[in-house]
């Protein structure tokens, strides 16, 4: 977010994103630098608002620092992975039901009447 204009940068590449991008891809917003108070342009309440009205997640971390980096990767992998696995999910159920086949990854899957 920009201080000089108050999330209007952000809100652009938001709308950018959902306009481009493919349906439901992750977003998170990313306050940089928050080890630096004193050259601080937007208060932490200022990035949760801003996060909230967007509907994502809100993080601050400090490359430098090390604070929150990892933290934040692995939050945006966590819920990318979350999101690929709730849509295989019915992709799934819909070829088993198709089929008659379970394609689970379970040992000792079982092949229903209606194959073969």
């Amino acid at each position: 977010m920009r201080a000089d204009n108050r999330g209007i940068d952000i809100r652009t590449w938001f709308s950018n994103v959902e306009q481009h991008a493919t349906e439901g891809v992750n977003k998170i917003l990313i306050g940089n630098k928050c080890d630096w108070e004193e050259k601080r342009a937007v208060s932490t309440e200022q990035g949760q608002a801003l996060a909230d009205e967007l509907g994502i997640p809100f993080m601050e971390v400090s490359a430098k620092g090390n604070i929150n980096v990892e933290k934040a990767f692995f939050s945006l992998a966590t819920d990318i992975k979350k999101r690929i696995v709730d849509t295989q999910q019915p992709q799934q159920q819909q070829q088993q039901a198709n089929t008659g086949v379970s394609m689970s990854s379970q040992a000792g899957n079982t092949i229903s009447k209606n194959c073969c």
